[in-house]
């Protein structure tokens, strides 16, 4: 997958782009292309290259599906094996900025064997433990040759899953564009995450919930640091599909995968499953993983706008599961509640019942005009 910082050549505003199997550079654009290699062969001026990448940390990679106790944590000749292999593979596509999820933070022998065979190969490593001690994390890894780390933030969820996110604010070691003084290195920001699982779809709000804390999280940044003519790039596992509220939501909000730039593919539900990023746990094929980009001159509409869009879209859902039509649904929240209008706690109160009418448990926090619901 391909990031592209991409400007005019009279301007200090940068953009994100991706395009054809080949990506070329251009007026100062940050590609890659289909095998993620960093080329010089490819074009006379400089490009910069992207990968994200779930591990599998060795403490969930199930070795009998038999014994699901049996990891292979278990058996260091496995996991020492399997790491070697991908880093054979990471240091040989070379990509500018890598972006690795559910890296064994817990395991010293491991960690320090990434951070060695990165570092002399020349990238800065970041890494982050998941809250909780759960024992896996994320990596960030940067190659000081084309990109300066001028700030790095880390974000921690506190919630169910104990989720994090890493946040760089980084900068083109060389001149990706031209500006009215001449070459220019290109500041950007990149996020590299890993979201919940969704066990099921009750779940599926609080995956909502951890994206909108990282575009919160972002525009916050983005404010007090007077970035908001930056391009962004969001790495990582997102536990959803094309088809999901977490991929509307960041459409939404002026995102574009580059994998869907890349091969054309539109949000259709036509284009949802042509391509596959890996096979889960349960044995399912899935197509998780992103790196989304966006302009910052990018049209979008307020973030409270689409999170609220997006929230009332699961709840439509989840009545919609209920066999609750929008009629049914209005008399359901209004219950014995006099005039026609739903006061706050009657709806609160139907959001309850409604989860125990099918027998879920929505473990997460929704925000409703400053109050705090909790289901």
């Amino acid at each position: 997958m391909a990031a592209v910082v991409e400007s005019n050549a009279n301007s200090n505003v940068g953009h994100l782009n991706s395009g054809g199997t080949e990506s070329i550079v251009s007026n100062g654009t940050i590609t890659e292309t289909d095998n993620g290699f960093f080329s010089q062969t490819i074009t006379e001026e400089p490009c910069i290259s992207c990968t994200t990448f779930n591990i599998l940390a060795p403490i969930y990679k199930r070795l009998d599906h038999q014994d699901q106790s049996i990891r292979e944590s278990d058996n260091r000749t496995f996991w020492f094996t399997r790491n070697q292999i991908i880093l054979d593979w990471l240091l040989f596509e070379k990509s500018c900025i890598i972006c690795l999820q559910e890296f064994w933070v817990g395991n010293e022998e491991l960690v320090h064997m990434y951070q060695e065979r990165l570092g002399n190969a020349g990238y800065a490593t970041f890494q982050l433990s998941r809250t909780n001690n759960r024992g896996d994390g994320l990596l960030t890894a940067v190659h000081e040759h084309y990109i300066r780390v001028l700030n790095y933030q880390e974000l921690h969820f506190n919630d169910f899953g104990d989720r994090v996110a890493q946040l760089l604010h980084v900068q083109s070691a060389l001149p990706l564009m031209q500006s009215q003084n001449g070459d220019a290195q290109q500041e950007f920001l990149i996020v590299n995450t890993h979201l919940l699982f969704p066990h099921d779809s009750s779940l599926s709000i609080v995956r909502l919930n951890q994206a909108y804390k990282i575009l919160q999280y972002v525009e916050t940044f983005q404010r007090e640091n007077k970035l908001n003519l930056v391009p962004i790039i969001l790495c990582g596992d997102w536990n959803g599909s094309k088809r999901g509220h977490v991929y509307k939501f960041l459409r939404s909000q002026g995102f574009a995968s580059a994998y869907d730039i890349l091969h054309q593919y539109t949000d259709s539900d036509a284009d949802a499953h042509r391509w596959v990023s890996h096979r889960n746990h349960r044995g399912n094929i899935c197509g998780v993983n992103f790196i989304w980009l966006r302009n910052p001159i990018k049209s979008r509409k307020l973030l409270k706008t689409s999170w609220a869009e997006a929230v009332f879209g699961i709840i439509k859902y989840q009545l919609l599961k209920a066999s609750l039509n929008e009629s049914d649904a209005f008399a359901f929240f209004k219950a014995d509640e006099p005039g026609d209008y739903i006061t706050y706690p009657a709806f609160c109160e139907g959001l309850r019942l409604a989860a125990r009418m099918q027998s879920v448990k929505w473990c997460c926090e929704l925000k409703w005009k400053d109050r705090l619901i909790m289901l």
